[in-house]
């Protein structure tokens, strides 16, 4: 995986792309440290509407969402409220703030339903994906 991603260093690439819901979190930890010194890293998150669209099990996005500022990343599929990828607005935007700020207020309308203080931790940039050209 580093050794990729020194290829693609090489090659002259500003920014890798890496799944950690495939590859998991340790991997994805082992490549934002390195990331960290030397390039941008974007997460995808293939397999996500797997986990984390069903009603009745698997691990909904804000959980995913706080473990990947955890584990490390630049930037993440986020979703939208419009096209392919399509979700409630209140809800796109609840992940978006959770991506983005170190506190977040108590806000039932975004499915927070407690106040989060994640003081120092870097967040991660949301970047508005799949189909919005729709």
């Amino acid at each position: 995986m580093i050794k990729r991603v020194v290829f693609a260093r090489e090659l002259g690439v500003p920014i890798v792309m890496h799944d950690y819901l495939t590859r998991g979190f340790t991997a994805n930890t082992t490549l934002s440290h390195y990331c960290r010194d030397n390039d941008l890293l974007h997460i995808h998150r293939a397999m996500h509407a797997v986990i984390d669209r069903q009603k009745n099990h698997g691990m909904y996005f804000r959980v995913l969402a706080k473990a990947l500022c955890m584990s490390g990343g630049d930037h993440i599929h986020s979703g939208t409220v419009v096209g392919k990828f399509e979700g409630e607005r209140e809800i796109s935007l609840g992940f978006v703030d959770l991506l983005r700020n170190h506190f977040i207020e108590k806000d039932r309308s975004c499915s927070m339903f407690f106040t989060q203080d994640w003081v120092s931790m870097p967040g991660v940039i949301p970047v508005a994906s799949g189909g919005i050209h729709v």
